[in-house]
């Protein structure tokens, strides 16, 4: 390096396209001694101060009126920590040289980062407060391999792109700079010139917070503790307990009144979390909270997956509303979209002028029904990115759960596509053998990791094995949504009552493949949205049957094979769709007992009675558990099924789906015994019209159904009756 820098050189380093920064700027060996150069834009004087006495040693050249200082250190040879006193129009001040520093990442860091195994890559990239050489500061990393210069641009340095340039690390393409004196709170942004020399400014795809549209910077803040996950947690997730999904989108379940704004972190934590458990729900999910730049995406277009919306508060206090959740005993999912992001910006598109994150062949990396970028799931740095993030929720909020979006799209290249506008994989089918390696990877992975977490997927077509592990060739969920069971029960339950006996099958298909898969029957945001309607409004006659039919079908759905999902509002039956923008209509719940409050008073009864009778949940994924008793009765529109837990307890379920009463209606029965009728979704107690068993039912010596013994009752109008056999 020459002892005085040429012209040339200090152009670059001050125009941001000197290719090493560190080579220049900072402390260095010479053949004439120890240089020090300094890039301080608007320094009227700088002098180099020896930290361990404070004294001066020599004042620093202005090579460039720009802000480019040099000088060489007399009688000095060897390195030593030293900082700069700079001198302001109007102050003076003593600043640590972010280019005294080394290196950040260790190699075993670059190996795992660049190998796409690294578990958690969020403690090496993005911005940490840390201690460095005793000196206080922030550490930061960023990924761009293709850049021509990085900088880390915030409030702490004007925004401006020439003074702190990152150091590149060729072996990975990752950018680094440790900043003395910056602190958590502060703002921030990657400004890079990109291939192409263009100036971007990006936010840091792994800020832990960032700010809420229309502003784009990332915060600095410390990196979340880990969160302990004990076994009762654990073990609420198993396939043989109850699960009972409440589906929230937390800017609209319920809003102040006086100004339609969004409730907190901690007013959620006051009211969702009681309600949800007065109401019965095992679980929460949470439709995405990861900072996103569009509200009527409600969050399934994130752009910072590490950092939970400002919308409602800080990481912190998102982190107590889980925490919260937990104290009341009830698990929190997440929903998480690792398959596809918007291409704002300031976001990860063309992050460095290149398809760095994305697809470059828009065939590949385009989504045409969303109008947003699909993960290039082949770069490890990629899955690095993605899967990290999945373990990053689960070990540093407590996590339980993360329900995975549009797993069809990611798995398929034609999804959606027409013929010509898709790219075979490299044996020519429509598989995406690298989305695929991905998803097995992370669930490995954070099986491995954080045991009793579970993945659920949804996943719109029939792919086989999509809750096998990835050793027997499965994609390694835990539990699949059964969307086939959804779409097949609502277009029964629309149907006038008459003409339900012509498509009796809609609603006993799903046990044809109820145990392909481990199921979660899910009625969920999807369902209420878009023109098709309320749950309630689907159901055809007059109000009373409307309500009396919502009744029964969930009263079937509750005792069916499989997890139950509901989405917010369902369970008081809200009459319009949903909208995103406002509050639940909690107003229909308000004045006089109607039939809200019955329908909500029944999701609330079938949840404790799924929670305490063991037949409805333990041998759910099991032969075993289930056994039809009534399956071909057409004309009358009655089913009736038995369930049974591992101690051989039977429940029946019997729903009659017309308007008509069936008095003296028998049903064969495996075992002699005494039958209770624990609920009735006709019950006045739900404002239904009453009609019931009296309590008891006792088998009779009279065969029906191919069985020996048979049960005589009543089976009232739209309704669904549970049976427990009481224990001899």
């Amino acid at each position: 390096m020459p002892v005085l820098p040429d012209r040339d050189v200090i152009n670059q380093i001050i125009s941001g396209h000197y290719a090493d920064p560190f080579a220049l700027l900072g402390m260095h060996v010479t053949e004439r001694g120890l240089q020090i150069c300094a890039l301080l834009p608007d320094a009227e004087a700088v002098w180099l101060v020896e930290s361990k006495t404070g004294k001066r040693l020599v004042q620093l050249d202005c090579d460039d009126a720009r802000g480019f200082f040099s000088a060489i250190v007399p009688r000095r040879k060897n390195p030593f920590r030293y900082q700069l006193e700079a001198r302001w129009r109007d102050h003076q001040q003593i600043l640590d040289d972010p280019y005294r520093f080394g290196t950040l990442l260790q190699d075993i860091d670059t190996w795992l980062l660049a190998e796409g195994t690294h578990l958690r890559p969020y403690e090496r990239l993005g911005a940490h407060p840390c201690e460095l050489d005793n000196v206080e500061g922030v550490s930061f990393a960023v990924w761009a391999p293709n850049a021509q210069r990085v900088s880390v641009v915030g409030e702490f340095n004007f925004w401006d792109g020439r003074r702190n340039p990152m150091r590149l690390r060729r072996e990975n393409g990752i950018w680094e700079l440790f900043l003395p004196g910056v602190k958590a709170g502060q703002l921030y942004k990657y400004e890079i010139i990109d291939c192409y020399g263009n100036i971007q400014l990006k936010a840091d795809p792994y800020a832990f917070e960032a700010q809420m549209r229309p502003d784009t910077a990332s915060l600095i803040t410390p990196l979340p503790d880990v969160v302990e996950n004990p076994p009762e947690r654990r073990r609420a997730n198993d396939f043989d307990r109850p699960i009972s999904i409440y589906e929230v989108h937390l800017g609209s379940w319920r809003r102040h009144t006086d100004n339609n704004f969004w409730l907190s972190y901690q007013e959620l934590a006051d009211q969702l979390i009681p309600y949800v458990k007065e109401m019965g729900f095992t679980h929460i999910e949470l439709l995405p909270i990861n900072e996103h730049p569009f509200d009527g995406s409600w969050g399934y277009q994130p752009l910072g997956l590490y950092a939970p919306t400002r919308r409602f508060g800080t990481p912190a206090e998102f982190k107590a509303f889980v925490a919260a959740a937990h104290e009341a005993g009830i698990n929190v999912i997440l929903d998480w979209v690792p398959g596809h992001f918007p291409s704002d910006a300031h976001g990860l598109a063309n992050f460095d002028g290149t398809a760095l994150y994305e697809y470059a062949d828009p065939r590949e990396g385009f989504h045409q029904d969303w109008n947003t970028l699909i993960y290039n799931y082949g770069r490890h740095e990629v899955r690095n990115y993605l899967a990290g993030n999945a373990f990053y929720w689960l070990e540093r909020f407590g996590i339980d759960g993360l329900r995975v979006d549009a797993v069809a799209s990611m798995i398929y290249r034609d999804y959606s596509r027409a013929d010509g506008e898709w790219v075979p994989n490299c044996y020519g089918g429509n598989e995406n053998l690298e989305a695929i390696s991905f998803l097995r990877y992370t669930n490995q992975t954070l099986g491995k990791e954080r045991p009793g977490a579970v993945t659920l997927a949804e996943e719109s077509t029939d792919y086989p094995g999509v809750t096998l592990p990835p050793e027997a060739n499965g994609l390694g969920f835990h539990y699949k949504w059964d969307l086939g069971w959804m779409h097949d029960t609502l277009d029964y339950m629309k149907c006038d009552p008459v003409h339900r006996k012509y498509h009796h099958n809609l609603m006993t298909f799903g046990m044809l493949y109820s145990h392909t898969e481990n199921f979660v029957l899910p009625i969920s945001h999807d369902e209420v949205v878009h023109g098709k309607r309320s749950i309630l409004d689907r159901m055809p006659g007059d109000a009373w049957q409307k309500f009396a039919n919502l009744r029964a079908y969930y009263g079937f759905m509750w005792a069916h094979p499989g997890k139950k999902l509901l989405f917010m509002g369902c369970e008081f039956a809200q009459g319009r769709e949903w909208n995103f923008d406002t509050s639940l209509d909690w107003h229909l719940l308000e004045g006089m007992d109607g039939w809200h409050h019955g329908v909500q008073r029944l999701v609330r009864d079938l949840n404790h009675c799924y929670q305490n009778q063991a037949p409805l949940y333990e041998r759910d994924y099991q032969a075993g558990g289930f056994e039809w008793l009534v399956v071909d009765d057409h004309d009358n529109s009655v089913f009736a099924f038995a369930r049974y837990d591992s101690q051989g307890n039977e429940l029946i379920a019997i729903s009659n789906f017309t308007p008509v009463p069936r008095h003296h209606y028998r049903i064969g029965v495996s075992r002699p015994g005494e039958y209770r009728e624990i609920l009735n979704t006709d019950s006045h107690h739900y404002h239904g019209s009453n009609a019931g068993n009296q309590g008891r039912v006792i088998t009779e010596a009279i065969g029906s159904h191919g069985r020996e013994h048979s049960i005589c009752i009543m089976v009232p109008p739209l309704a669904t009756v549970y049976l427990l056999r009481e224990k001899q």
